[in-house]
């Protein structure tokens, strides 16, 4: 049977997904659309969640919070919707062949983390955070799209299961 972890990972990308194709409807200028909000735009909300992805991939596999806050992140916020949707496929392959090539997602990791300390936590559990930091994400830009007028499109866990 599939981790739990795993499958709350899939539902991350497939909620993404969906959020990402709304954006590639409305198009750059609504993605780039400066405003007063949780974020100045949605292209920097999108740029946010993706470096947060990128980081943690670092982490979950075995580097140190330290080391990856230190990789270069890469500037995503000034991409179009295109590029990030092809920088997202290329990250969640990444995700895909390390939490399917037999990880051990039970595996305990010590995390220091600079604004609150060390802790002990589970590749499972961060993968978890994953998914969460996003969907609160997401909600931002649904809140966003409304602010503007648009509609946004529905990331609800029960879509993602009866979406097969």
């Amino acid at each position: 049977m599939t981790h739990h972890a795993i499958k709350m990972y899939e539902y991350h990308v497939w909620a993404n997904k969906e959020i990402l194709n709304r954006l590639l409807e409305l198009g750059d200028e609504v993605y780039h659309q400066e405003m007063q909000s949780v974020f100045t735009s949605i292209s920097k909300v999108v740029s946010h969640m993706y470096i947060v992805d990128q980081l943690w991939f670092h982490i979950v596999s075995g580097t140190s919070m330290t080391e990856a806050l230190e990789i270069e992140k890469v500037e995503s916020d000034t991409k179009s919707i295109e590029e990030i949707i092809t920088m997202y496929k290329e990250l969640t392959n990444q995700y895909s062949e390390f939490l399917n090539d037999g990880v051990d997602l039970d595996k305990v990791l010590m995390l220091d983390t600079p604004w609150a300390g060390r802790r002990e936590t589970s590749i499972s559990e961060m993968v978890m955070h994953i998914t969460t930091h996003g969907a609160y994400h997401r909600g931002n830009i649904t809140a966003m799209l409304r602010q503007n007028g648009f509609s946004s499109v529905t990331t609800d866990l029960t879509s993602y299961w009866y979406s097969d």
